[in-house]
């Protein structure tokens, strides 16, 4: 099967390793457009499953070692799914009109480790507001453990343009200025819990959009790490979903 070097531009992107790709042959096998496993293989279990879903949606799957030598220099990386880059679009009901904003993120470990957790927490639609780092890069995919095979991802060229799209969502920006305490804000569906660059956060000009946020901590430290505070805010946002 014939791959290449990943580029932001490609058709095409890739999950790699067996836990990866699993996730899209559960969740998305509509994307594969094949998969591959290394001859030196050997998880019995795994290639039965593979073998039984990619058969069952006619995804082409090969058995070969040249591919991983162009993907993946990784020792423990067996499997690679070949993916369409499908663009999604954000959902706007109330019961599913809830989302993460991400406003210029710059690291591909962190976009995918935020993805992951909008999927633990059930807010399956992301909004990126660019310039951003390619949700699509295969390190993002890795870093998701593909969790990207559950949620929908739309990214706008200003968060202007997001707001235009969704008017009535109650919008919640994390940041220092103008903020109150996230313990004593009610956060109210549809959400848009918005989140800055790793760096620099959010500009002074969100202190006017919504309520802002700010999550309190000592001063041990001067900030939280992105994926922290944006799993923080998931967590606090959605907690009562999972009341019994």
């Amino acid at each position: 099967m014939k791959v290449s070097r990943y580029k932001k531009d490609d058709a095409v992107t890739y999950a790699l390793g067996a836990t990866v790709v699993m996730e899209f042959l559960n969740f998305a096998p509509e994307v594969l457009t094949g998969v591959i496993m290394h001859p030196a293989f050997r998880s019995e279990d795994t290639i039965a499953k593979i073998k039984e879903i990619t058969a069952n949606n006619r995804i082409p799957l090969s058995t070969e070692e040249k591919p991983f030598n162009i993907l993946s220099q990784k020792e423990n990386c067996f499997v690679i799914g070949v993916i369409n880059k499908n663009a999604s679009v954000l959902k706007t009901n109330l019961n599913e009109g809830s989302h993460v904003v991400l406003v210029n993120p710059s690291n591909a470990g962190n976009l995918g480790t935020i993805i992951r957790s909008c999927a633990g927490f059930g807010v399956k639609d992301i909004a990126i507001v660019t310039p951003a780092v390619d949700h699509f890069d295969p390190k993002t995919i890795r870093a998701s453990m593909g969790a990207l095979a559950k949620v929908n991802i739309e990214t706008f060229s200003s968060f202007e343009d997001y707001k235009e799209r969704f008017p009535d969502n109650n919008y919640y920006p994390f940041m220092l200025d103008g903020s109150t305490l996230l313990q004593e804000t009610n956060i109210n569906e549809p959400f848009s819990l918005i989140m800055g660059n790793e760096a620099t956060g959010l500009p002074s000009e969100f202190q006017k959009v919504g309520q802002p946020v700010r999550i309190e901590h000592t001063s041990n430290i001067d900030s939280l790490n992105l994926t922290i505070a944006t799993s923080i805010a998931l967590y606090e946002a959605t907690k009562s979903r999972f009341k019994s």
